[in-house]
């Protein structure tokens, strides 16, 4: 495992007073980038939406809807509506009876995925420790 030292953590701080310092709480207490826009994009339906489109560069909904477990229908359009709103994902609609809808990753959901990918990599590589941390944790 990577030691971090404290330069490394002295310019985490600074990406982070970067990204956020500008931001006062008391002027827009509702603002927040990690909760307006982050929300979205990380929760564990959006992931997976994203990764199977990364692979399959095209799904119809009940394709998505087999590859996504126990996502419901309701889910998945809402989501979908979401992520195509936010710009990762087009949809395109044929008309056809009966319709015929095609989701596929833009080039800004490419990017994103690129990046949960890294954090996949990530979570790769750390999994045995964090599972012999968790059991560690729940014998205390």
């Amino acid at each position: 495992m990577e030691t971090i030292t404290e330069d490394q953590k002295v310019m985490t701080a600074k990406k982070i007073k970067k990204m956020f310092g500008h931001i006062n709480p008391k002027d827009h207490p509702e603002y927040c980038p990690i909760k307006d826009v982050m929300a979205l994009a990380s929760d564990k339906w959006s992931i997976l939406i994203i990764i199977y489109l990364g692979y399959y560069p095209v799904l119809r909904f009940n394709q998505l809807k087999k590859k996504v477990y126990g996502i419901s229908n309701k889910v998945l359009s809402e989501r979908l509506k979401l992520l195509e709103g936010d710009g990762y994902l087009n949809r395109k609609m044929y008309p056809e009876v009966p319709v015929r809808v095609e989701y596929q990753l833009t080039d800004f959901g490419h990017s994103y995925l690129e990046k949960l990918l890294e954090l996949t990599e990530w979570v790769t590589t750390y999994s045995d420790m964090i599972m012999a941390n968790r059991s560690r944790y729940s014998k205390q």
